[in-house]
């Protein structure tokens, strides 16, 4: 299971970086296009499903590196094992959330799959819609990895270093 969440884990990484420098590369060229005088008609449906996918990758790199934004000035003054609950319980949080944006992301995204890109004939809306649902069940795997990972912590009476990602529980 671990080297299929690894695989997964590479493949994300791999996909949000192109998807990134294919986004920046189309909307550059169809500024300039426009410019020319020769606008792409498509470049903005492209450049929306670019966008959407990653956003929703690049949300789940971000919790699984501990990227995510955080005000510490408080827990950071707590024993460690009250900052460790903390977590535990913002994750959980964060958890709900994601588990209903996967139910509503689903239905968005049932209730679009007829309706076609202007630009794009033939190609649904859905496969921007998926991004919603598809991203937050690989972010809610990499949440109940945290907190696993923090409950272990919390029973051996390990600390977190402030600077290290979430594998780098001591």
């Amino acid at each position: 299971m671990k080297k299929i969440y690894a695989f997964v884990c590479k493949a994300e990484m791999f996909l949000a970086k192109y998807l990134l420098f294919l986004l920046a590369l189309l909307v550059f060229g169809a500024a300039l296009a426009r410019t020319l005088n020769y606008p792409i008609v498509w470049a903005l449906d492209i450049a929306t499903f670019l966008f959407a996918w990653c956003v929703f990758l690049g949300g789940d790199i971000a919790i699984r590196q501990d990227r995510l934004f955080c005000i510490v000035m408080l827990t950071e003054k707590l024993p460690p094992k009250t900052q460790l609950l903390f977590k535990i319980v913002n994750y959980c949080i964060i958890a709900a959330f994601l588990a209903v944006m996967i139910v509503l992301g689903v239905w968005l995204s049932y209730t679009t799959r007829v309706r076609p890109f202007q630009g794009i004939p033939g190609f649904s809306y859905t496969w921007v819609t998926i991004s919603v649902p598809i991203g937050c069940l690989l972010m809610l795997f990499t949440v109940m990895a945290k907190v696993r990972e923090y409950l272990k912590a919390m029973r051996e009476g390990a600390q977190i270093r402030k600077d290290q990602a979430m594998t780098e529980i001591i």
